[in-house]
């Protein structure tokens, strides 16, 4: 390139700069004066810049000061002192270090707040605390774990800032966040300025509300989480326990004799058995490390990452079994039990159902699955336990598993078999009015597209729960088999004729007139005569069923629902 310069430069002065100028522009350099003529020039030697510089990298390499940088923080990754690492495998457990390898692998991300407390005088790595961000079968995550090996996983105030901080950046991603906790609560002897604070450890609760229905919140629980820490747990969407290890509880064993007398070891006050049985606090139960792992991966694909998007679909598959067996699993008789699973077996995708809380409020089934690919939540009533009466705790597992349904954008499917909600002195002792107001709620305020699939009886205000005709169901649809009504043949005829039956003396007089009643009273049920009169959309051949439902939800994917203008309703 030419470069015009002064006429008053000196030939030095031109010699250096045309030098200069070939370096920076990497090109051969001419300097003229206004005249025009050459006062300088310089050819660009690429090869000769290009091994100084190699020369000038070869020196280059991390200094003294990297290098001690480098070995904090292999320090810090051996987590807490030895002799607590060395009890991990005594415990079955994995050291936190290793767990998230497991859940991550290369797919770890980054970390916060490595160095937290690395001036404590203790031996506090991490203060006892992994959160950073990783990916999970596909999915950019935020994520925090407990380490076992500082202090029991307790919490302090380093540890608690990192915790708000990644509760409190999920909300800016809208990305899910997966708790795996292994922590011993509040610690107790470091409490000052992070127990009552406005940004201490109660804060982890009013940020797992303004998460709740926003991202999906995922907890797995590795030990004992007692007191403070036990809440992470119950405010999350889904809890997994982790059989041998994990438990839940208000209070230690220790605290509850010392308040009540009470003797009782830490499986019995807050194991699995306890939380998946009784209080319906634990989603699903794992085996082992591994198999929670196993269970969140399938867990959160039905899920979107947060209330704006829609679940993610996959390629549909055909049912394990073939539709054309679900006429014959249906008994037409209203009283006698089967499992219902066997008919959700031949309508959804072969491998899709992933049943929650199933030992809590057995008869009714709270399962993601399936249909051509696109994910749903299903609520069925199970004919299999208690005739698929519903119960208090049904009732409240089945109103929390809509509502997450409903927050998360997943459609709904009803699969309605049920003589109703149960009556008697002990159900009202247990709040069945409260528990089926819940449900009915739920139902009512769900937005997502909902089909409602009589299968057999709807009596009572079963139907009401199950979506029917009054709940804004997208479809109802009835099988050959099913019967709406206020209430069963048996004791619809025992309520009016009972009297008039009394009346007749003779038995077999009796029994015919009482089957005669029966018979009338089942014309008036049918479902036939609900599609006469139009209450039910359509009936259509079990053996349709799962096409008839893949239609439907195909469909009325893009459906939009309103709900009142109100700030929210007073129903919990």
């Amino acid at each position: 390139m030419r470069i015009r310069i002064p006429d008053d430069t000196t030939e030095s002065e031109a010699q250096a700069m045309a030098e200069a100028l070939a370096t920076h522009f990497e090109d051969d350099v001419i300097l003229v004066v206004d005249s025009g003529d050459e006062v300088g020039s310089a050819s660009y030697d690429g090869a000769e810049r290009d091994a100084t510089e190699e020369q000038v990298e070869a020196d280059l390499g991390p200094t003294e000061r990297e290098e001690t940088l480098i070995e904090e923080i292999e320090e810090i990754l051996q987590g807490g002192p030895e002799k607590y690492k060395e009890q991990l495998p005594e415990q079955g457990k994995l050291f936190v270090r290793d767990r998230v390898d497991l859940w991550f692998g290369d797919d770890f991300l980054f970390e916060d707040g490595k160095f937290a407390e690395f001036d404590a005088e203790d031996q506090l790595p991490a203060d006892g605390l992994i959160t950073g961000a990783a990916e999970f079968e596909g999915r950019d995550l935020h994520f925090m774990a407990n380490d076992y090996t500082v202090k029991r996983g307790s919490m302090a105030s380093k540890g608690v800032e990192k915790f708000l901080r990644m509760q409190q950046r999920a909300l800016k991603t809208g990305r899910p966040v997966l708790y795996l906790m292994d922590s011993s609560g509040g610690r107790i002897d470091q409490q000052t300025g992070f127990f009552a604070n406005r940004e201490g450890i109660g804060k982890f609760y009013y940020n797992h509300s303004m998460l709740s229905g926003r991202v999906p919140q995922i907890c797995v629980l590795y030990g004992p989480s007692i007191a403070g820490a036990a809440y992470t747990p119950v405010f999350a969407d889904f809890t997994v326990m982790v059989r041998g290890m994990s438990a839940m509880a208000i209070a230690s064993p220790r605290m509850v004799e010392m308040v009540t007398g009470e003797e009782i070891s830490l499986e019995d006050l807050g194991g699995p058995d306890v939380h998946a049985k009784h209080s319906g606090s634990a989603d699903l139960i794992a085996e082992d490390e591994e198999h929670a792992r196993e269970l969140v991966a399938k867990l959160i694909g039905y899920l979107p990452d947060n209330a704006d998007e829609d679940p993610p679909q996959t390629e549909g598959t055909s049912p394990k079994f073939s539709p054309e067996g679900i006429d014959s699993i249906v008994p037409q008789e209203p009283n006698k039990g089967y499992d219902m699973f066997d008919v959700i077996d031949r309508v959804v995708d072969a491998g899709s159902t992933l049943e929650l809380r199933p030992e809590y409020g057995k008869e009714i089934i709270t399962s993601f699955a399936r249909i051509d690919g696109r994910p749903i939540g299903i609520v069925a009533n199970q004919p299999n336990h208690r005739a698929g009466a519903i119960f208090p705790d049904a009732a409240e597992k089945a109103a929390q598993f809509i509502w997450t349904c409903d927050a998360y954008n997943i459609p709904l499917l009803y699969l309605c078999d049920t003589p109703g909600f149960m009556a008697g002195s002990g159900v009202e002792k247990e709040g069945i009015l409260e528990q089926g107001k819940r449900m009915i709620y739920a139902t009512s305020s769900a937005t997502v597209p909902k089909q409602s699939v009589v299968v057999r009886k709807a009596y009572g205000a079963g139907i009401y729960a199950m979506s029917g005709p009054a709940y804004d169901p997208e479809s109802t649809i009835g099988l050959p088999s099913g019967e709406i009504a206020i209430m069963g043949p048996e004791a619809a005829i025992n309520a009016v004729y009972a009297r008039k039956l009394s009346e007749i003396d003779d038995e077999d007089e009796r029994a015919q007139r009482e089957q005669e009643l029966r018979e009338e009273y089942r014309e008036d049920i049918d479902i036939h005569r609900m599609a006469s009169e139009v209450v039910v959309d359509e009936i259509v051949p079990p053996s349709d069923l799962r096409e008839e439902l893949t239609n439907r939800f195909a469909f009325y994917e893009t459906v939009e629902k309103d709900l009142p203008d109100k700030k929210h309703g007073t129903i919990l």
